[in-house]
């Protein structure tokens, strides 16, 4: 018999920045990493034989938490990658519900009538990840794994271990960012031993107590969509809008090393409901598609704070103000003591 515990990912740009990433490649965040080290010492005294995962990157940096303890090679997997999301890629999620509210519904909700153009549909996910699972017990029988995975993805395919169709795995409620689950499989068969286990996070720590999306039967949450005011060769401004209303801006300009911030507001009617991460997802996803690697802005001392949620460190003082940096390449970072 091959036990495996599968984890899905931990919080990554897409699930702070409210950003439609199914294959796009995204950074775990500061708290993702906080996640990390509580998934560490969780399976500190846990045998594990192998360490498998999907070859996207936020999966990989997750799966270091386990096979850096345990001093084991990371196998990268495909068939555990999440669901392609073809046009919907990058998007925000209020972007998506503006541009197609049916069939986001039917994403969350109704998977076999899921349809977007250039993506997957959830029965080839279903099938693929299947496939995955029982590769990893040809592979590794008699031994103990952990692998790690995405959200969605893993929902249909722990749907159809308990027997539900594809429709029924709709109303299953979704994987916390690393969510524990434990399979068993022999002679063919999977058995699902538990899942969506999060005990070890402690306090504070859960990306879906800080959302809303996953509580209501549309799935959806406020948030914002964006315009563009400007963009040339010199970098791009856009608007972030609530409705209909201008919510808040963020101007970017492409320096020879970085992308400048200069100019990161929000209006104070929106503050304090965490619409600023979707400003800062944009000008991540504006900086790879551009070849930066690092962003950088100025702000004063009161707000470095805020901006250090995102990653961004500082580098300069200049009087009361701070030079801070965000280093956006796709390495995978130090992961802190629980």
């Amino acid at each position: 018999m091959t036990t495996i515990y599968l984890i899905r990912h931990a919080e990554a740009e897409g699930n702070l920045y409210r950003l439609a990433h199914g294959q796009y490649n995204s950074l775990v965040t500061p708290r993702g990493y906080r996640q990390l080290a509580c998934l560490r010492r969780r399976f500190r005294d846990v045998p594990i034989d192998a360490v498998y995962g999907s070859d996207l990157f936020r999966t990989q940096a997750t799966a270091s938490a386990v096979y850096g303890l345990k001093n084991l090679p990371f196998r990268p997997l495909p068939l555990l990658r999440e669901v392609n999301l073809g046009a919907w890629e990058g998007l925000t999620w209020t972007e998506v519900q503006r541009l197609d509210q049916e069939m986001l519904v039917h994403f969350n909700r109704e998977p076999d009538l899921f349809r977007v153009d250039g993506g997957e549909t959830f029965d080839v996910v279903r099938d693929r990840l299947l496939e995955g699972i029982h590769q990893i017990a040809r592979e590794c029988p008699d031994a103990t794994v952990a692998a790690t995975s995405h959200g969605a993805a893993m929902r249909v395919l722990l749907g159809t271990i308990q027997g539900l169709s594809l429709r029924e795995t709709g109303a299953l409620g979704h994987c916390d960012n690393t969510a524990v689950n434990c399979l068993e499989v022999e002679n063919g068969k999977i058995r699902l031993v538990y899942q969506n286990d999060t005990t070890h996070l402690t306090e504070g720590l859960s990306t879906f107590r800080r959302q809303t999306w996953h509580k209501n039967s549309l799935a959806t949450e406020p948030g914002l969509w964006f315009r563009t005011l400007r963009e040339d060769e010199a970098g791009k401004t856009l608007e972030g809008m609530m409705e209909e209303d201008a919510a808040g801006r963020v101007e970017m300009v492409l320096a020879d090393d970085a992308l400048v911030i200069n100019d990161y507001r929000l209006l104070p009617q929106y503050r304090g409901h965490r619409f600023g991460g979707a400003l800062m997802g944009q000008a991540v996803q504006y900086a790879r598609k551009n070849g930066r690697e690092k962003l950088r802005l100025t702000c004063g001392g009161d707000l470095a704070g805020y901006f250090a949620q995102f990653g961004f460190q500082e580098t300069e003082r200049r009087g009361t103000d701070r030079v801070m940096e965000l280093d956006i390449r796709l390495i995978i970072r130090e992961i802190p003591e629980a």
